[in-house]
């Protein structure tokens, strides 16, 4: 359940780390993060798209809505006494970080048994995971009530069954329900309780902050984080050591007749069915880089439009009615503008990988800076499949 790994960064730093918590504290870990991308999870929303043809569901209350997009760590630090609520800002304001999450920790006892848990807001924490767990509603509902969650391999272990109490000893004493199981993203952290629940089991505040940085040098940010939060640290990269190059990159081969209704789905059926070959998660990269997945349409300085960031005049070449769509092509809909970015990325030999990949991304935009931002960020997203 991840105490070994967490034990580890407690030798290398000769620390308790969660001593102060429990009596029979484990550390915090290095671990390997599965991630680094915020993935585009939300609807497809587009206020130009004729009402005909709209999909955009209607908006969901702030306790029960999906997260638009999710972020996945890059990097953690961690602070036995807790993270002084001074650093954040300066954290967030390092360049390269997109995103930072502040999180209590401890170990505590679950039936008996040792568990390391993190506590964090249920609705900021749910945009940190996985598209599979932050869609489950349920469990973030669970949650919300005050119960616990888990990884489904400590829910095998504890032998937990949902809708259950179970006593939880830390510094304090609490009777817990079990709300379920998922995956958490954080890799060692075998449950997670909201910041009530955490306060009342008498967790660190703020023990650790997950960071969010996918196009920085994470060996860098490594460094300026650990000059922010001094010595008495420690602060780990979750970067996996290796990564899948450009021809290796994911290729979802099913062709749905279903209208897509998220980004994610939309950059997928869009690959699958304009670019037969080409990995979806190039559609991804570049639809985040030239518009964070339809958040901002433009124009550019240069006159670019839509969240694929065409201009006028390319549109005129390449704009395509996708997905059943009929009439003029729309430069701002979603369901016309990815597909026709899918057409001409192929055109120019995208689903060949390779070096043919980057010429194709290199022609859609002119510069080196970019076929690697798009290529890197086409990399995380192809983790987020494992």
């Amino acid at each position: 359940m991840g105490t070994v790994i967490w034990r580890r960064l407690c030798v290398i730093a000769a620390t308790a780390c969660f001593g102060a918590v429990a009596a029979t504290g484990t550390g915090y870990a290095s671990v390997a993060r599965a991630a680094s991308i915020v993935v585009p999870y939300g609807p497809v929303g587009q206020p130009t798209l004729p009402a005909a043809t709209a999909s955009k569901p209607p908006a969901a209350t702030a306790d029960s809505a999906e997260p638009r997009q999710l972020v996945v760590p890059d990097v953690l630090a961690v602070i036995q006494t807790g993270i002084p609520a001074a650093d954040l800002p300066k954290i967030r304001k390092l360049a390269g970080v997109r995103a930072v999450l502040p999180v209590s920790g401890g170990a505590i006892k679950v039936n008996g048994q040792q568990v390391n848990v993190i506590g964090a807001n249920p609705g900021q924490f749910r945009s940190w995971t996985s598209p599979a767990t932050a869609g489950q509603q349920a469990l973030w509902q669970a949650l919300a009530r005050g119960q616990f969650v888990t990884t489904t391999a400590a829910r095998k272990t504890l032998g937990l069954a949902q809708g259950h109490a179970y006593p939880a000893v830390a510094a304090r004493s609490a009777t817990l329900t079990f709300g379920g199981s998922a995956a958490l993203s954080v890799p060692g952290v075998d449950a997670v309780v909201d910041n009530t629940v955490a306060a009342r089991l008498g967790l660190v505040a703020n023990l650790g902050v997950l960071i969010n940085a996918p196009a920085d040098n994470l060996t860098t940010l490594v460094q300026k984080v650990q000059r922010i939060t001094g010595g008495g640290s420690h602060v780990i990269s979750l970067q996996p050591t290796t990564t899948s190059t450009p021809g290796k990159l994911p290729v979802d081969t099913t062709v749905s007749t279903a209208r897509p209704t998220t980004y994610l789905d939309l950059y997928k059926a869009s690959a699958a069915r304009y670019c037969p070959g080409m990995s979806w998660t190039v559609l991804a990269a570049i639809g985040e880089v030239e518009s964070d997945n339809g958040t901002n349409v433009g124009p550019s300085s240069a006159g670019a439009l839509g969240p694929m960031q065409f201009e006028p005049s390319t549109w005129l070449e390449w704009g395509t009615d996708g997905f059943g769509d009929t009439g003029t092509p729309d430069i701002m809909n979603p369901y016309d503008a990815v597909p026709s970015a899918a057409e001409m990325l192929c055109a120019a030999g995208a689903a060949q990988g390779g070096q043919s990949l980057y010429n194709a991304i290199f022609a859609y935009n002119h510069a080196s800076w970019y076929v690697d931002e798009v290529l890197a960020i086409a990399r995380e997203y192809a983790q987020t499949e494992n």
